[in-house]
């Protein structure tokens, strides 16, 4: 599993021209569902991803976590996070998740921080999808196997 976290101002998902979600203030977050990934490993990713401390409190330290800002989710499935160049100008991606399997967990990653987060937008599985967004900082997090 791999989630790239980006702390944003604003941000959307447009599909076939019709914004998706939006968000104001809280985390983007592209994730990538590996072939070997499962709901175990999922609720790591998620117990960090709203734990994270990422946001300024009076002083000016990254201190505050998404609760503590009242903070918003938009999350967006992104197979191509697993894409081996290794060989080749051509990505492969046989190390993502078969498709079946990785809506079904991204759909539980969804529905997971729905019960912490009041609002938690979403793209569309499988759909070609615009991302807008403002970075804050910038200020981005790469989570995957070798941080968790």
């Amino acid at each position: 599993m791999k989630f790239i976290i980006q702390r944003v101002t604003e941000a959307s998902v447009t599909v076939d021209g019709v914004v998706k979600g939006n968000i104001d203030k809280g985390f983007l977050v592209l994730i990538g569902v590996g072939k070997d990934d499962t709901r175990e490993i999922a609720d790591k990713y998620i117990k960090k991803l709203l734990g994270l401390r990422i946001f300024e409190d009076e002083n000016g330290k990254t201190n505050l976590s998404l609760a503590d800002v009242d903070g918003q989710l938009l999350l967006i499935s992104q197979f191509t996070l697993y894409a081996n160049c290794k060989k080749g100008n051509r990505p492969s991606f046989v190390d993502a998740g078969a498709p079946a399997e990785a809506e079904a967990l991204y759909d539980y990653i969804v529905e997971a921080c729905k019960k912490s987060v009041p609002v938690v937008e979403t793209g569309e599985f499988g759909a070609e999808m615009k991302v807008a967004l403002l970075n804050d900082g910038p200020f981005t997090i790469i989570l995957d196997e070798a941080i968790l």
